[in-house]
């Protein structure tokens, strides 16, 4: 049994569960490779030896081909040749191979002809799938090992000794990446992502849901914030324009031991939910730079409420217009600076002062003043957190 958690490729007898936040695909007896990987591979034969060949399951039903009208047809002959001791056999004009994984036959290639040279391209396409089941098998013993690691699932001791065995270096300086997207799950957005990074081999990118994937990316010695960033806008820019959708994405803190890298995810994960609540606007969040709205986010509902009452005096922020509280956000933005924000909103000086006095006698704050003004700026951010803690509830 093989467990992985991909989305958006076509695979056979699969369960779908849940383990913390990851959704998995449960394999009984069944393999990891796409059939757009073995579509791919078959093609590539084909366009070099001009010989027409199909992959086909053991239980007979063609899943990649480049005959026409054979994909998804039935071969009755294939379950008595896979029991069978022959690793390969000629029926009705063509000639089957096996295809083995841990020494049990995981597919059939068929090759149409009974010609010697339809035997040797047969068992070169065996043999080239068989390499592909042997690749795909150690990247993803690679990818389940970065999801028992980022849900905290190892023993410290393990984590150092499986790392060893899949030749993982401990010491290396790395980053998480949480990708949000409103894709469809039909598409393979984890092999999309894998593409950007085609020579990077130690990156490791694996779905969280349907909607989400994480990329554990290694840095050199010297990479800074400011590049790091440009990944992220380059994964942003690269997948808005393959597959035309709003893509978020956050980023963890840089972190140097494997044990570590957990806690680079769940600082992600957080700046995605802070991002949303309180920069909208953005679709690249840094951990590093979310400043207070990490604070307000760690917060108790019940002592927001408390914050907000005192503050407001029984006011909410329904009660304060559009206008209002567009000033005061364009205020902030020009920090307090009363000349550049009428300048801004296209309104005389005395007209922003008139907003501001109203502002005043509804809440006691002057956002004139410093204190004040911080005062203010802190409610409505609670405010903000609360509003949307009310939609998730609901």
């Amino acid at each position: 049994m093989f467990v992985r958690a991909i989305i958006g490729s076509s695979y056979n007898s699969r369960q779908y569960t849940r383990w913390g936040n990851f959704y998995y695909f449960y394999y009984w007896g069944g393999t990891m490779i796409s059939n757009q990987i073995l579509q791919s591979t078959i093609d590539g034969l084909k366009n070099i030896t001009r010989k027409d060949l199909s992959v086909v399951e053991k239980e007979g039903k063609v899943i990649a081909t480049t005959e026409e009208n054979m994909i998804g047809r039935q071969i009755d002959a294939i379950e008595n040749f896979v029991g069978s001791q022959a690793d390969s056999q000629l029926i009705l004009g063509y000639q089957y191979f096996k295809v083995y994984d841990n020494g049990i036959p995981e597919y059939v290639i068929q090759v149409k002809g009974e010609d010697e040279d339809g035997y040797r391209i047969g068992k070169i396409a065996a043999f080239q799938i068989q390499s592909l089941l042997v690749a795909y098998k150690e990247r993803y013993d690679k990818d389940n090992f970065i999801k028992n690691l980022l849900l905290d699932n190892l023993l410290l001791v393990d984590i150092y000794s499986r790392a060893k065995k899949l030749h993982i270096e401990n010491n290396i300086r790395r980053i998480v990446y949480l990708i949000e997207t409103n894709i469809d799950k039909d598409m393979n957005i984890v092999e999309i992502v894998r593409s950007i990074f085609p020579a990077k081999t130690k990156d490791f990118v694996t779905a969280v849901d349907e909607h989400s994937i994480i990329l554990v990316k290694e840095l050199r010695e010297k990479e800074t914030m400011d590049e790091i960033e440009k990944i992220a806008k380059m994964i942003s820019d690269t997948l808005s324009t393959e597959l035309d959708v709003k893509v978020y994405i956050s980023i963890g803190t840089v972190v140097s031991d494997l044990k570590d890298v957990s806690r680079s995810y769940k600082e992600a994960k957080m700046a995605l939910e802070v991002g949303k609540i309180f920069e909208s606007d953005k679709y690249i969040v840094n951990y590093e730079k979310l400043g207070i709205g990490r604070l307000i986010y760690q917060l108790p509902l019940s002592l927001c409420k408390m914050f907000i009452k005192e503050v407001l005096h029984g006011l909410t922020m329904d009660d304060f217009d559009d206008e209002t509280l567009a000033t005061v956000n364009k205020f902030f933005e020009n920090n307090l600076n009363v000349s550049e924000t009428s300048r801004q909103l296209y309104i005389h000086r005395n007209t922003l002062v008139y907003r501001l006095d109203k502002l005043q006698k509804m809440t006691g704050l002057d956002l004139r003043n410093f204190d004040d003004a911080i005062i203010f700026k802190i409610t409505l951010m609670v405010s903000k957190y609360m509003m949307y803690m009310d939609k998730m509830v609901y």
